[in-house]
């Protein structure tokens, strides 16, 4: 008897899976058909674009105070004053080219952020919202978490939350 309950017991979370309603969706799939993620897209390119004609710019800049340095370090008559001092120039406009790079490198991320923020809040609400409906007790997200296999009792509700969000 006692071997019986211990069997029941450990079989129970076998038998309540096998009633739940498991449902996969593909949000990858459904973000890139969001005609919000191309606004987005555009939107940090522009930015991006910026970005680099300004960074052009400072590399302008050094790519002239390298060619004077490399002429005044040639001139052996140069006072080595003059040579430490272009090459402390040359330094600065190096670092201030690597910060502008981090920086805008930093901007451009927080910048993604806020633009994909309320596409994915958009997206995770209809996958809510088509779980509920189709009484799903468990939704994965097949592009987050790769799923090895899938039973025939799996449902993929990636179309209708296509069809919520009006992606059909």
């Amino acid at each position: 008897m006692k071997r019986f309950l211990m069997i029941a017991v450990a079989m129970m979370p076998l038998m309540l899976m096998a009633q739940a309603k498991i449902g996969i969706v593909n949000s990858q799939q459904i973000f890139d058909l969001m005609p919000e993620k191309v606004a987005a897209e555009a939107q940090l390119k522009a930015l991006s674009d910026r970005y680099h004609a300004e960074y052009e710019l400072l590399k302008g800049e050094f790519d002239k105070k390298y060619a004077d340095y490399q002429t005044v370090a040639a001139d052996a008559s140069m006072p080595e004053t003059i040579k430490e001092r272009r090459v402390q120039e040359l330094q600065e406009s190096d670092k201030k080219m690597r910060d502008f790079e981090r920086k805008a490198a930093d901007d451009i991320a927080a910048r993604r952020a806020a633009l994909t923020r309320p596409i994915t809040d958009k997206l995770q609400a209809a996958i809510r919202t088509a779980g509920q409906q189709g009484s799903f007790d468990l939704v994965l997200d097949t592009a987050v978490t790769p799923v090895a296999y899938t039973g025939p009792a799996t449902i993929d509700i990636t179309p209708m939350v296509k069809s919520l969000l009006g992606l059909d």
